[in-house]
């Protein structure tokens, strides 16, 4: 069965000629960024990894407005967009809870959160299309803020880095609500997968 939907959603795709727009280009390039992230990350080498954190963080921003703005919406965007989200972030922060550093440290625990809250949002989805649940993917505000706010933090961490400031009451303090945030974008989100199911 998720054989013939995956089929599906490649012939979706395939028939969608359209999807070579500017929004998933960069989108694309959000993507492709995330390896050199984490090997900057893994290496210290922060002001390569600012960069190219802040390159790609323009892309998510330009990306959606760019896509509505163009009319470039395309069923591979939709896919494709919060995978680029989700891969970039948790990809930084599981790269960031590696390495020792006097200026911050991500606990584990935070990164085995936004792993959790991932993986039941991807069995959720798995768990709708074996009950051939039509459902849309589409962000909330709760899931944006939650996105904006794990950006924020990161870049926070890099001028806390930059400017050797060490303000460790203030850090903890962002990660527990950080974790409450994104708990609480989970639960959103369920209750919005709940309803689809009840439908």
């Amino acid at each position: 069965m998720m054989r013939r939907k995956f089929k599906t959603f490649l012939h979706d795709i395939s028939n969608d000629h359209s999807w070579f727009t500017v929004a998933n280009f960069l989108t694309l390039l959000r993507i492709i960024l995330i390896p050199f992230i984490v090997y900057g990350i893994i290496h210290a080498k922060w002001l390569y990894v600012f960069i190219l954190f802040f390159t790609a963080t323009i892309t998510d921003l330009l990306d959606g407005y760019l896509a509505r703005k163009l009319n470039q919406y395309t069923k591979l965007g939709a896919y494709l967009d919060p995978i680029a989200d989700k891969l970039f972030l948790f990809s930084s922060f599981t790269a960031l809870a590696f390495v020792q550093s006097p200026s911050f440290t991500v606990p584990g625990w935070f990164v085995f959160l936004l792993f959790f809250r991932e993986l039941t949002m991807l069995v959720g989805m798995v768990v709708m299309e074996l009950l051939h649940i039509k459902y849309e993917i589409k962000p909330t505000i709760w899931g944006k803020l939650t996105t904006l706010f794990q950006s924020t933090f990161i870049f926070w961490i890099f001028i806390c880095y930059f400017f050797s400031w060490n303000p460790i009451k203030t850090y903890s303090v962002t990660i527990v609500l950080l974790a409450l945030f994104s708990v609480f974008s989970l639960g959103h989100y369920t209750m919005i997968g709940i309803r689809y199911i009840k439908r």
